[in-house]
C-alpha cells in the first residue's frame, strides 16, 4: 500500500516512477543491513551444504522421474512468457527476438536436465546400494508444496496485478484509491503469512495448510460475486480471501526447512519458482477470460492444491545429515 501513497506524495505524472525508485533504494540499503546482521544458521546450529549443485538430489529412481516432470513447468512458463511478448501476443518482441528467446530457454532446459542427471546418476548404478530411507526424503513433499505455492502465491501475484483495474472498471474509483484498495490484498502479508507459519508449528503443518487452501478456494468463489456488492463489501471479501492466501504461503514455508536440511535452499528455490509460474500462468489466463472466469480458475487451482495437501506427510521424528568427517547428526523436525 506504500507505493500508491508514495506516488501521491511525489505527485505529477512521474510520481509512480519516483515511488518505484524509492523502494529500489530502500532495498539496496536493507541488503547491506541484512548481509551484515544475519548469519547462515542460528547460533550453535551446523550449516550443511548440498553434496552436489545444479539440481536437487533425490532418493530413488521414481523420485528422479517425478522430479524430471516437475521441473518442466518452470521452463514451459518461460516459453509461454516469450509467446505472450511475441508478435502473436503483446508485440513487444520481434519474430527474430522471439525465436532467440525460445532458443535460450531450450538451451537452459537441456543444461538443467544434464545437471539433474549428473547429480542423481548414482541411483542407476546397480553396483551401489539403494539410498537408505533414513538418509533421504520423499520428493512428493516438494511437489505438493510446489503446487500449493503455485495456487497461493501465484494467485496473489495475479490478483494484485488485476484488482486495481477491476475496481476502476466496476466501481469508478480513482487510480490511487484503486491501488490502495487492491493493496489490501497484499498488506495481509504483515500478519497472515507469519500467522500461517505460527499456527503450522502449533497445530500441525498439513492441517493448517489444508484449512488455508480450503478457505482460499471458498474466498475466490466469493470474489466472483463482488460486482453484486457495494465497494465496502467487495473489499471485505478481498481481505478475507487474502488472509487465507497469505496463511497458505506461510504454511508452505513452515514445511520447506523440514524436508532435507542440506537442500533447504534448493527446495525453497524450487517452491518459490512455482509461485512465479502461477503468477504468469494466471495472468495469461486472465487475458483470455472474464474476471469471474478468472476467479473461478483460481478457485479450481486452490481446490487441486487442497487435494494434493491431503497427501502431505506431517514432518515428524528426525532427519539425518552427515558431517564432512563422516559423523552423523540427527536433527529433530517436530
Amino acid at each position: 500500500m506504500s507505493m500508491p501513497i508514495l506516488a501521491l506524495v511525489y505527485g505529477g505524472a512521474d510520481g509512480w516512477r519516483y515511488a518505484i525508485a524509492t523502494t529500489g533504494v530502500i532495498a539496496i540499503v536493507y541488503s547491506v543491513i541484512f548481509y551484515r546482521g544475519v548469519s547462515d544458521t542460528p547460533k550453535g546450529a551446523t550449516y550443511f551444504k548440498p553434496k552436489k549443485s545444479g539440481g536437487l538430489e533425490v532418493s530413488s529412481k521414481a523420485d528422479f522421474y517425478f522430479y524430471a516432470v516437475m521441473i518442466l513447468p518452470v521452463y514451459a512458463i518461460l516459453f509461454l512468457l516469450a509467446w505472450r511478448l511475441s508478435p502473436s501476443g503483446l508485440k513487444l518482441l520481434t519474430a527474430n527476438q522471439t525465436m532467440l528467446a525460445y532458443a535460450v530457454v531450450a538451451v537452459l532446459v537441456v543444461y538443467q536436465y544434464i545437471k539433474i542427471w549428473s547429480v542423481n546418476k548414482h541411483l542407476f548404478d546397480t553396483s551401489r546400494p539403494a539410498v537408505n530411507p533414513e538418509y533421504g526424503y520423499q520428493f512428493k513433499q516438494v511437489a505438493i508444496l510446489d503446487m500449493a505455492y503455485l495456487a497461493c502465491f501465484g494467485s496473489e501475484l495475479a490478483v494484485v496485478s488485476m484488482l486495481p483495474q477491476f475496481f476502476i472498471t466496476n466501481y469508478g474509483v480513482s487510480h490511487t484509491l484503486a491501488g490502495l484498495t487492491a493493496g489490501c490484498f497484499a498488506v495481509m502479508n504483515l500478519f497472515a503469512r507469519p500467522g500461517g507459519g505460527f499456527m503450522s508449528d502449533a497445530v500441525g503443518r498439513r492441517k493448517v495448510l489444508m484449512i488455508a487452501l480450503a478457505g482460499q478456494t471458498v474466498g475466490y468463489l466469493l470474489m466472483t460475486q463482488m460486482t453484486k456488492l457495494p465497494l465496502a463489501g467487495a473489499v471485505a471479501i478481498v481481505l478475507l480471501t487474502s488472509v487465507f492466501v497469505q496463511a497458505a504461503c506461510g504454511a508452505v514455508y513452515s514445511v520447506v526447512p523440514l524436508i532435507q536440511r542440506r537442500m533447504t535452499g534448493q527446495i525453497a528455490g524450487m517452491v518459490g519458482a512455482y509461485g512465479n509460474v502461477g503468477g504468469v500462468l494466471f495472468l495469461t489466463i486472465f487475458s483470455m477470460v472474464s474476471p469471474t472466469g478468472f476467479f473461478i480458475t483460481l478457485a479450481i487451482f486452490a481446490g487441486i492444491a487442497f487435494i494434493g495437501a491431503t497427501f502431505l506427510s506431517e514432518p515428524q521424528g528426525h532427519m539425518i545429515e552427515v558431517h564432512e568427517d563422516g559423523t552423523i547428526e540427527r536433527i529433530a523436525v517436530a
